[in-house]
């Protein structure tokens, strides 16, 4: 007896077709190059994922030796100073009061140069 495919093909197709929108012209039409550009889109989200985290720390690092260099000291020396005081903040933290929080930064710069 024949089998007609046509529901679970349709099925696999809308699916294909809902992931890929807001994607390019050929990219959204097209089935198979639309596979291609969901899987490699997957791959990417993947990747930055990861990438997200490593940017931050960086922009936190930056803000975090602007404020010691207001203070007279500098980003390593900070850290350095902080571990030593046993001072347990992260550099998300530290980024935030070094940016909105000027006298507490100091405050806690002080306390980490003793």
């Amino acid at each position: 007896m024949r089998v007609k495919r046509g529901v679970p093909g349709h099925a696999k197709h809308k699916k294909i077709r809902q992931a890929t929108k807001g994607f390019s012209h050929s990219n959204r039409v097209s089935i198979k190059r639309g596979r291609q550009a969901v899987t490699k889109s997957l791959q990417f989200a993947t990747r930055d994922r990861k990438n997200r985290k490593r940017t931050f720390r960086q922009l936190w690092n930056t803000r975090i030796n602007a404020g010691a260099r207001l203070n007279g000291t500098t980003y390593s020396k900070l850290i350095a100073g902080l571990k030593a005081a046993n001072i347990t903040l992260d550099r998300k933290v530290l980024s935030e009061l070094a940016v909105n929080e000027p006298a507490a930064f100091t405050a806690v710069v002080k306390a980490a140069s003793k």
